[in-house]
């Protein structure tokens, strides 16, 4: 049932054509709030709630930038319903948190409209800058990218887009397609009733289709993966003793910024933040006599082991815990890599699947009867 309308632009009108469809969506009723990354200041993007079409003129979707996770802020946003119909423009990575996040009953749907961008990768926040300051803007990005480049003077996209095999969002009402079409050209994709009707308040005429497109994402999905079964074979080499391991992490501080980062890590009290882990120094005393000595802080490698445990089964490898790491420590190649081995040994796929159960998330009365010994 998809349809596809052709959203044309001239040199540097990218965004003006944009802003021209997200406010047909608005004041034909179609939502009555549009979330999407926005120019703020002349430096900086950030995700944008807007309420009046009047202030949608900065909207910018396609920046190469994700400071936080959009999965949190659909959270915050529909966790408590507001009755109001949203829009949330989002990227691949953020649209499949927020599929787990149904799951856990952190985010309801009733009221969004869903639209996903092609995503051709992000910069870290200080690079994003960088890029802006060498003159840098979305439509020069994609170009470049579309063409394999996305390195510029002394920095490139993030680690995890060089190795994520979904630049395409699923689970969507609307996609936002760049990959494929031709230049000075976006197409917008209907994919569902809810994302046909939006498309035909937007005032954009139905027709066309990106010929090239089902051949691009291919190739491109193709390269990413083949990078990233690279990557997961080096990080497993470099880390195949628990002293490697223990010296990856060797410069962590125990700030948590990856656990708040984390889209998925939902948890409103971590365990980590509770007496559990308000040690006496009596205890520190009595570990140290062990070995004569004790790193301070001491639960570092503990607290990163437990959040694999928890959380590698629902990692999308979105990169935001690398990102949020004051120490500069990569952390996710360690969540890929035992997120590639957890999801493969009960046939999951973190966001694959707004119907697709949760492993150990729920009883089943007749399972592993070998080891309890039930009668069936």
């Amino acid at each position: 049932m998809a349809k596809f309308a052709k959203l044309s632009f001239k040199k540097d009108e990218l965004n003006k054509e944009l802003s021209g469809f997200f406010k047909g969506i608005m004041e034909n009723g179609a939502v009555d709030a549009v979330l999407a990354p926005m120019a703020q200041g002349k430096k900086g993007n950030r995700l944008t709630l807007v309420t009046s079409a009047a202030n949608i003129g900065q909207i910018d979707p396609f920046a190469p930038i994700a400071a936080v996770s959009g999965a949190k802020i659909a959270s915050s946003l529909t966790s408590r319903p507001s009755g109001r119909k949203v829009a949330m423009v989002l990227r691949p990575c953020e649209i499949r948190a927020v599929v787990e996040l149904v799951k856990l009953k952190q985010v309801n749907l009733d009221d969004v409209v869903m639209i996903g961008m092609d995503c051709l990768g992000r910069y870290e926040n200080t690079d994003f800058a960088k890029f802006q300051e060498q003159g840098g803007t979305s439509e020069s990005f994609l170009e470049n990218a579309q063409a394999g480049k996305t390195a510029m003077a002394d920095c490139d996209i993030i680690g995890a887009c060089k190795i994520c095999e979904f630049p395409t969002a699923d689970n969507v009402d609307m996609r936002l397609c760049v990959i494929g079409a031709d230049e000075g050209s976006v197409f917008v994709e209907a994919v569902t009733n809810k994302g046909e009707e939006a498309l035909g308040k937007s005032g954009l005429k139905a027709g066309g289709v990106p010929a090239g497109r089902g051949e691009a994402v291919k190739k491109l999905v193709a390269t990413r993966t083949e990078a990233r079964d690279k990557k997961f074979a080096e990080f497993r080499a470099e880390t195949n003793t628990f002293e490697a391991l223990s010296d990856k992490l060797s410069a962590c501080i125990n700030c948590y910024n990856c656990r708040v980062a984390c889209p998925v890590c939902y948890c409103k009290e971590c365990v980590f933040i509770t007496d559990t882990f308000r040690h006496t120094g009596e205890q520190f005393m009595m570990w140290a006599d062990k070995d004569g000595m004790l790193k301070m802080p001491n639960d570092t490698l503990f607290y990163h082991l437990t959040r694999i445990t928890h959380m590698s089964l629902f990692c999308v490898g979105c990169g935001q815990c690398t990102s949020a790491c004051p120490n500069d420590i990569d952390l996710m190649p360690l969540f890929r890599t035992s997120a590639d081995k957890t999801q493969a040994r009960f046939n999951y796929q973190a966001g694959r699947s707004v119907d697709e159960e949760q492993p150990m998330a729920g009883f089943k009365s007749d399972e592993l009867v070998e080891v309890t010994g039930q009668v069936k």
